[in-house]
């Protein structure tokens, strides 16, 4: 394999998918973000660097911080923006983003497990 192949394929990005919860929980850190700060530049600055940072996981997901219950490894990986998670499944060339969370809040719970 020459080294330009492989650095093609070490650098492949997953197709990365926000279900529709996310979705909503983008709009509710849009909504908290906006109202503490009462300004829309600094609202939306947030909630790219937010998605960025989701967004840089797609070349490595397994790198994220893999969710375990008790023992046992959920399936769920998280990474972690100032005060919000966002937790997001793999699933073939696919990085599922399921839910984006208050880091504070009862996340097992939240998320069904």
């Amino acid at each position: 394999m020459s080294e330009l192949a492989f650095i093609t394929k070490s650098m492949k990005k997953y197709e990365l998918v926000y279900s529709q919860q996310a979705i909503r929980d983008l709009d509710d850190v849009w909504e908290q973000v906006a109202m503490t700060s009462k300004d829309r530049d600094i609202t939306e600055k947030y909630l790219d660097d937010l998605q960025d940072a989701i967004d840089a996981m797609a070349t490595h997901p397994k790198t994220g911080i893999p969710l375990y219950y008790g023992e046992t490894f959920t399936g769920y990986y998280h990474v972690n923006f100032k005060e919000y998670m966002a937790f997001y499944r793999i699933e073939d060339s696919k990085m599922l983003v399921d839910r984006i969370l208050y880091a504070k809040m009862d996340y097992i719970r939240r998320l069904g497990l």
